[in-house]
């Protein structure tokens, strides 16, 4: 498949895609609405991350499934040398609780499109394929509902199913710890600390990564949320130590208590970091 494939047959897909979320996410809000009518509805835990850079320690209440999607996620890098976009389409995430502060994740990108032309050259290369599955461990170490902290341990693996360079060639592994302490009842401060062994861009072996996210969320709304982001990461890829700085501006709406969509902006701050990246997607709690 090519470009012309994904602008063409592509764009029904996603959108069957994303009514199928929304009447699979109308099910449960139905189901409150008819309830006894003496009785107040429990608000259910739905804390979908989507779409900051950051995570977040919130888990998915044991006995329910937490499903996030990206349905579309394009980014552009401009190099001296080449220019590289890559599409990504159904970007999958799987939340599963199986304790009062645990959930498992299962992630996968089923479908991404890469193209890099040399500006030298003018030759194009084109890549399609599926990405990579990432297994995931999500702990809720402190904080209550109620309290202003919150702290989080988040394992994670990624298996090397996918195809280079839409998959990353070989496995990585990390951990991931994201705090957040709430100044007001609508402004929160987050933080997301990360260090991977990270897959090489040769597509073997793995080199150390790190990085820091801190981020402001802000609630317009009981149902919107509006976070400013900005994130250093350090990749000493043997290939070439790198810096990344980025900014990312994101907002989400909960037209339910079930269902969630979102949109993020992330923009480049320097030469060795991708220039610009579109995500729009959602989420929805079974």
């Amino acid at each position: 498949m090519g470009s012309l494939a994904l602008t063409r047959g592509g764009l029904p897909t996603l959108k069957a895609l994303f009514a199928a979320l929304t009447l699979l996410a109308a099910t449960p809000a139905l189901a409150q609405d008819q309830g006894d009518d003496d009785q107040e509805p429990v608000k259910p835990r739905f804390c979908p991350p989507r779409p900051s850079l950051g995570s977040s320690s919130c888990t998915t209440e044991p006995g329910r499934i937490h499903v996030e999607m990206s349905l579309l996620d394009w980014e552009r890098d401009d190099r001296t040398d080449s220019r590289e976009d890559r599409i990504l389409a159904a970007d999958l995430l799987a939340r599963i609780g199986v304790g009062a502060k645990t959930e498992v994740q299962v992630g996968w990108t089923t479908f991404g499109h890469d193209r890099e032309r040399d500006r030298m050259s003018g030759d194009i290369d084109r890549t399609d394929g599926v990405g990579d599955v990432t297994l995931a461990l999500r702990q809720h170490l402190a904080g209550e509902e109620g309290k202003p902290f919150s702290l989080g341990l988040q394992p994670f693996v990624t298996l090397p199913v996918g195809r280079y360079p839409v998959g990353a060639g070989d496995w990585s592994a990390g951990v991931i710890v994201p705090l957040q302490y709430d100044l007001t009842k609508t402004l929160a401060v987050q933080f997301t600390g990360e260090s991977d062994a990270a897959a090489n861009d040769s597509g073997s072996g793995q080199h150390l990564a790190y990085s820091g996210i801190v981020g402001l969320r802000y609630k317009l709304t009981e149902d919107i949320n509006l976070i400013g982001e900005a994130k250093l990461e350090r990749d000493r890829d043997p290939s070439g130590h790198e810096t990344h700085a980025l900014a990312a501006a994101s907002v989400s709406w909960k037209p339910t208590k079930t269902f969630q969509i979102d949109a993020q902006a992330i923009a480049g701050l320097n030469r060795t970091s991708p220039d610009v990246r579109l995500i729009l997607g959602g989420a929805v709690l079974f």
